[in-house]
């Protein structure tokens, strides 16, 4: 049985040093508000943004009937430097996680998006010469591997990739890249259906591709009108998004009706996380978190 939950970055907070972070929405209405709509778990969000205090994270999260699923951890790993520190960084959201009771939720392990400017300028129109070399490659793929095994050694947590726009995986040759250098049975694939389609890819086609090294499933819209706006704005990641190229369930391009069949084909038992993400004081997440609610029940979920 799918279990459909929602996640704080759709209520706009972002694990990126914004602006708008003065208009971040605190965890508590962010979770009262995914319960009031309809979901059943949520993701953890940046560090710090809920409890870090294994205690107080579970007492939140029970007395809304939320389950935790995952937590995400961005790490530049095009760089061996940061290998160790990420490590770290897993380790001590993982611990969190696991002391909790959370103890099959997982490590949702992404490049450091956002920081390198011509990745970030350049979202949604990747090309090849903006990639990473061979020894680059080999770099990062070492260190996803070395943080997703010292999670599942320690704490029997397992890690998915999140690709991501604005990141050195975007596409979806640097995807393929990435499942190819490393091994599948300690480094899952976290599928974000507006990130690979935005990166210039279609969903359907990586769920066939990728099967069963699909642990995770975002549910996230692509809207190529926002994406053609903003690129001849000559706009960079967060224009895209202000502009709402990842917008409400249904009303992009996502051909969600076939990747709900397929996933059910495939016998995916696991979370699919509904995440819109906004920039902080953007829209009204509740309305829209209630509209995908309903939108993911028109397709039998």
């Amino acid at each position: 049985m799918m279990k459909i939950a929602n996640a704080p970055c759709s209520w706009g907070a972002l694990e990126f040093d914004l602006e708008e972070k003065s208009e971040e929405i605190g965890f508590e209405q962010v979770l009262d508000e995914i319960e009031e709509t309809g979901y059943i778990g949520t993701e953890l969000g940046d560090w710090g943004y809920m409890p870090t205090t294994p205690s107080l994270l579970k007492s939140e999260l029970d007395k809304r009937h939320l389950d935790l699923l995952g937590a995400f951890v961005p790490v530049a790993l095009a760089k061996a430097a940061n290998h160790d520190a990420g490590v770290v960084s897993a380790l001590k959201v993982a611990e969190l996680m696991f002391n909790a009771g959370f103890k099959n939720s997982f490590i949702v392990l992404a490049d450091d998006n956002g920081t390198v400017p011509e990745r970030t300028k350049n979202a949604g129109r990747i090309t090849s010469a903006m990639g990473l070399t061979e020894e680059q490659w080999k770099v990062y793929a070492t260190g996803a591997e070395k943080i997703a095994k010292a999670v599942k050694d320690a704490y029997g947590i397992r890690t998915v990739f999140h690709h991501h726009c604005a990141g050195y995986v975007e596409t979806p040759e640097e995807i393929d890249k990435l499942m190819t250098l490393t091994d599948p049975q300690l480094l899952g694939l976290c599928l974000d259906m507006g990130h690979y389609a935005f990166g210039g890819g279609d969903p359907v086609k990586a769920l066939k591709k990728y099967g069963k090294r699909i642990w995770h499933v975002h549910f996230k819209d692509y809207s190529p009108e926002a994406a053609k706006a903003s690129r001849e704005a000559n706009g960079d990641y967060f224009d895209a998004i202000k502009r709402g190229v990842f917008c409400e369930l249904g009303k992009g391009s996502v051909d969600f009706q076939s990747i709900v069949k397929l996933l059910e084909e495939m016998k995916y038992n696991d979370w699919i996380v509904v995440e819109q993400d906004i920039l902080p004081g953007m829209g009204n997440p509740k309305i829209c978190a209630k509209a995908n609610r309903d939108f993911i029940k028109s397709l039998g979920l």
